[in-house]
């Protein structure tokens, strides 16, 4: 089921059970930079994304960062909710880095067990709270983000569609009538336990999702999240649209 964008009332007075994990341990090769340090709104990018996290009232926030960059540690806002766990191996992938963030959740099921899973990363620009909290809305075992592929840019002419661009030619799986599915998504807890075990690389959630009836799965459309940050030539257009800060 396809959920446009619109208005959802008392969304964030909704009792919430669910835990948060950010996905933040990428290494940037293609930026040439941590992305986890760009700034927006006079903040980390990656303590911009956990002051979104917050806003959902989550039990906890696991960020998942990589080993050997503590200035990126040191960024990261303090606060008792909000717990670090350090990827040995970054370059592995993303579904890595989640196996990481589930196994640490064990902790914090015991007194009160955990309902549901918010999974985000940190580039998607745009990302404000009142998407996380329609996502949290959904009644679906995984309500997941729906978005379009990056747009060519007016103005920087480097950045278009090409057959070497990855960021623009997807996938057959990743491209479908319904757009790009993908984080941030919310999913049952046991469900994404369950899963643990066949996560691998750097799309090991994907095609678990993919293969859902269709019953259990929500989308919620939003195609602002197609805005993410990979390359430096989408770094200078973030910015000169006043997404990131100079």
């Amino acid at each position: 089921m396809i959920t446009d964008q619109k208005p959802l009332p008392n969304v964030k007075q909704r009792v919430q059970n669910h835990a948060v994990i950010i996905l933040a341990s990428g290494l940037s090769q293609r930026l040439g930079q941590p992305k986890q340090l760009l700034s927006k709104s006079s903040l980390p990018l990656v303590s911009y994304m956990i002051e979104q996290a917050l806003s959902t009232q989550p039990r906890t926030v696991l960020v998942i960062i990589p080993k050997d960059y503590p200035v990126i540690s040191k960024s990261i806002t303090k606060d008792p909710a909000i717990h670090t766990i350090i990827n040995p191996i970054p370059k592995v992938g993303m579904a890595h880095s989640l196996s990481l963030g589930i196994a640490a959740l064990a902790e914090f099921n015991n007194s009160k067990p955990l309902e549901r899973i918010l999974i985000m990363g940190i580039d998607q620009v745009l990302l404000d709270e009142s998407h996380l909290h329609r996502l949290l809305a959904g009644q679906s075992e995984v309500v997941a983000s729906c978005y379009d592929n990056w747009q060519p840019l007016i103005g920087f002419p480097s950045i278009k569609p090409s057959k070497n661009n990855s960021q623009f030619n997807k996938t057959a799986e990743d491209n479908t009538k319904k757009g790009i599915i993908g984080l941030p998504l919310v999913i049952n807890y046991q469900r994404l336990k369950s899963w643990q075990a066949a996560l691998s690389g750097d799309k090991g959630l994907r095609h678990l999702i993919r293969a859902l009836p269709s019953q259990q799965i929500e989308t919620m459309v939003n195609n602002q999240l197609s805005y993410d940050i990979d390359t430096p030539e989408q770094l200078a257009y973030a910015r000169q649209q006043g997404w990131l800060d100079p």
